[in-house]
C-alpha cells in the first residue's frame, strides 16, 4: 500500500471538503456552494461513492489530494503531508532514506520554532515597554497582536537556547531553526531585545521570524529575517498568506506591499487580501504561489527609487507567470501602514483604482524625465521598451509600441529597430500569437470536451460520433487518452473499475462520471444523442476556427512548399466542416 492509499482509506472526501464548504446531502452525493466562484445555486458536487468532487461552475474537479491543492494553494507534496497530518499517517516510512531522514529534521525544527513562537508571546505579555509599542506606538490591538502571534526576545544573551535546550533539544538544531548562533564556541540567541513576528508557511505553521528592534540603535539593523533554512526561504516566502488566501480566493485578487506591518494593519482594518513579500523583491516563485488563487496581482510599493526598480523587475516575471501586474498608488501615508492610521477608509478605495503596471511605469517616467529632449527620450526609451521586449503577448506588445511612439514622436519602426532584430522579433511575435491562440482555444474546448466524453463513456451507440475528430481537437493530455482509448475500444462499457490502459487518468474518468450523473443520467437516448452531436459540432467548430487562424499567421513566414501544405491542410478543415454540418 502506498501513502496516497492509506490517506484514502482513513480520510474520507466529504469530511475533508466540509472544513472549507458547507455541504448538504443530495441522494448519494453531497451539495455546496461553489468555494472558487460566487453563486447562489449550489453547483458543487461531491461524491462519496466515487471519493470525488467537481465544482460546475468553474469547472474544477478531481479527488481529495487535488481539493487540497485548490484550496491551499500547494503543490501535490503539500497536499499529501497536509492529509497526512489530518489522517496520522507517517509519511516518512514510505519516502526513501533521504527524504525521510530530512522530513524528520524539519519537523524537529518545526518543533522548535512554535515553542519559541509561544516563548516571545508570553514575553510580550511580561514586557511592558514591547506592549508600549506594539499596542500604542504601532496601533495594534490586542486580537490582531493573538492572531498573528506577535512576540518580544528577551535581551539577555541565550534566555530562548538554554530554554530550547531544556527541552530536549541540542545546538544544531537550534541553529538548523535559525533561532541560534554560535560565537566564541557559546550558542546565543539569534534575536534578543526585538519584537517578533513569525513567517509562516501556507498552513499556518511557524518557518521563521521578522524581528523588528524595540529601542533603535545606529550599530544595529531595524529589522532582521531569520537566515535560509530548511524551512524557510525568502525567495519563496509571502507574509500573511495562510491568512489571505480565502479572501483573495473569493474577491480574486491579491494585494502585495512591501512591510509586514503594512499586511498587519490591513488585515486588521478588515482588508485581508493583502500579503507581504521580503521587502520589494518580488520572485517567481511569490507569483507563482499567488497565481495558484487570482491571476490579478496589485502592488503597493514605496514610490522610492527602490520601489520603481522592483516594479520595473516584476513586469517581465509576471509576464512569463501568467498574471495581471497592476499598481496601487496612495496619498496620505508614505505605506499602507501610515495610511490606516490616519484615513483607514481611503485603503480600499485605493485597492479598488489598480493601474496596470506598464501603463503605470509610463506615466512615472514621463513625468521625471525631459522627453522634449534627445536624452531625455533615450532614456526613456531604454527604460520602458527593456519591459515591453518581456511582453509575451504580441497584441499588447504592438499596442504598447505604438505608444511609446507617440509620447516620443518617434516612427514605430525606429522602436523596432531599437528593440532588437526587426525579422526575428516578428517572427517570434508570430509564434507568441499562435501559442495564445492554442492556449484560449484548450480554454474554451475544455468544457465541451468534458460534457462530450462523460455522454460517450456512458453510451458505446454514440461512440459513432467520434469517427470524424482527432486527438488534435482535445486540449489536454487526459481526453486526448480517453479520446484514442475509446476509439480503440468501443466494447468498454464499465469505467466504474479501474482499467490498465487508463490508471494515470482514472481521477479524470471519476470527474466525467460524476458530470454524467448530474447533468444527463434522467435524459432519453434521443436527448442524449442529440446533445452529444451538439457537443462535437462545437468541438469540431472552434477547433478549425482556431486551427485556419494559425494557419493564417504562419502563410506570412512560409516558404512555397510549406505555404501548399498549409493550404491542403485549410481546405481539408473546410471539407470537414462541411460534412460535420451534413
Amino acid at each position: 500500500m502506498s501513502a496516497i492509499d492509506e490517506i484514502k482509506e482513513r480520510i474520507s472526501i466529504e469530511d475533508v471538503v466540509s472544513q472549507y464548504v458547507q455541504l448538504k446531502r443530495a441522494g448519494r452525493n453531497f451539495k455546496g456552494l461553489s468555494p472558487f466562484n460566487s453563486e447562489k445555486s449550489p453547483s458543487f458536487i461531491v461524491s462519496p461513492e466515487k471519493q470525488i468532487w467537481h465544482d460546475f461552475s468553474s469547472g474544477k474537479g478531481g479527488n481529495v489530494f487535488s481539493f487540497i491543492m485548490e484550496m491551499e494553494g500547494v503543490d501535490f507534496r503539500g497536499a499529501l503531508e497536509i492529509l497526512a497530518r489530518q489522517s496520522g499517517v507517517d509519511l516518512t516510512k514510505y519516502d526513501n532514506k533521504s527524504y525521510a531522514r530530512d522530513a524528520k529534521i524539519k519537523e524537529k525544527l518545526f518543533e522548535a520554532l512554535e515553542i519559541a513562537t509561544k516563548f516571545y508571546q508570553i514575553h510580550l505579555s511580561r514586557n511592558t515597554g514591547a506592549q508600549e509599542y506594539v499596542f500604542k506606538k504601532r496601533g495594534i490591538d490586542k486580537p490582531t497582536a493573538l492572531s498573528f502571534r506577535i512576540g518580544y526576545s528577551p535581551n539577555n544573551r541565550s534566555d530562548l537556547s538554554d530554554y530550547l535546550i531544556k527541552k530536549g533539544f541540542n545546538a544544531a538544531q537550534i541553529k538548523g531553526a535559525g533561532l541560534g548562533i554560535e560565537r566564541d564556541g557559546k550558542l546565543i540567541d539569534m534575536f534578543r531585545g526585538r519584537i517578533m513576528i513569525p513567517l509562516t508557511d501556507p498552513n499556518g505553521r511557524t518557518i521563521g521570524f521578522t524581528a523588528r528592534e524595540l529601542v533603535s540603535s545606529p550599530n544595529s539593523p531595524k529589522y532582521i529575517n531569520t537566515p535560509q533554512t530548511m524551512l524557510y526561504d525568502k525567495s519563496r516566502h509571502i507574509f500573511g498568506f495562510n491568512k489571505a488566501k480565502e479572501a483573495i480566493r473569493k474577491l480574486n485578487y491579491a494585494v502585495v506591499v512591501e512591510g509586514n506591518m503594512d499586511v498587519i494593519s490591513s488585515h486588521q482594518a478588515g482588508v485581508s487580501q493583502v500579503v507581504a513579500t521580503a521587502g520589494t523583491a518580488l520572485t517567481e516563485y511569490h507569483l507563482k504561489g499567488l497565481n495558484r488563487f487570482t491571476s490579478d496581482i496589485r502592488l503597493c510599493f514605496d514610490q522610492d527609487p527602490a520601489g520603481i526598480k522592483a516594479t520595473e523587475r516584476s513586469i517581465p516575471i509576471a509576464s512569463k507567470v501568467g498574471v495581471s501586474l497592476s499598481m496601487i498608488n496612495i496619498t496620505g501615508g508614505k505605506d499602507p501602514d501610515e495610511l490606516l492610521k490616519s484615513n483607514p477608509d481611503s485603503w480600499l478605495e485605493f485597492i479598488n483604482k489598480p493601474i496596470y503596471a506598464v501603463d503605470w511605469l509610463i506615466e512615472y517616467y514621463k513625468n521625471v524625465l525631459d522627453l522634449n529632449s534627445g536624452q531625455g527620450k533615450r532614456e526613456f526609451s531604454d527604460i520602458v521598451l527593456k519591459v515591453i521586449r518581456s511582453i509575451s503577448d504580441p497584441v499588447e506588445k504592438d499596442h504598447y509600441l505604438t505608444k511609446v511612439a507617440e509620447i516620443i514622436n518617434v516612427s514605430k519602426d525606429a522602436l523596432e529597430t531599437k528593440i532588437g532584430n526587426q525579422t526575428i522579433e516578428k517572427v517570434a511575435l508570430r509564434h507568441n500569437k499562435v501559442e495564445h491562440q492554442k492556449n484560449h482555444r484548450n480554454y474554451d474546448l475544455s468544457r465541451y470536451q468534458n460534457h462530450f466524453l462523460s455522454i460517450v463513456i456512458n453510451h458505446p451507440e454514440l461512440r459513432i460520433l467520434l469517427e470524424p475528430m482527432t486527438e488534435e481537437m482535445f486540449a489536454t493530455e487526459e481526453s486526448k487518452k480517453l479520446f484514442k482509448f475509446l476509439v480503440k475500444n468501443n466494447e468498454i462499457t464499465d469505467f466504474s473499475i479501474p482499467l490498465d490502459d487508463l490508471q494515470n487518468i482514472g481521477d479524470y474518468i471519476k470527474v466525467l462520471l460524476l458530470q454524467y450523473d448530474e447533468l444527463y443520467k434522467v435524459q432519453t437516448t434521443t436527448e442524449l444523442h442529440y446533445e452529444a452531436s451538439l457537443l462535437q459540432a462545437q468541438i469540431i467548430q472552434q477547433y478549425v476556427k482556431q486551427r485556419k487562424q494559425a494557419i493564417s499567421t504562419l502563410l506570412s513566414d512560409a516558404n512555397p512548399s510549406q505555404a501548399q501544405q498549409l493550404l491542403t491542410e485549410a481546405k481539408d478543415l473546410d471539407k470537414l466542416l462541411r460534412n460535420n454540418k451534413d
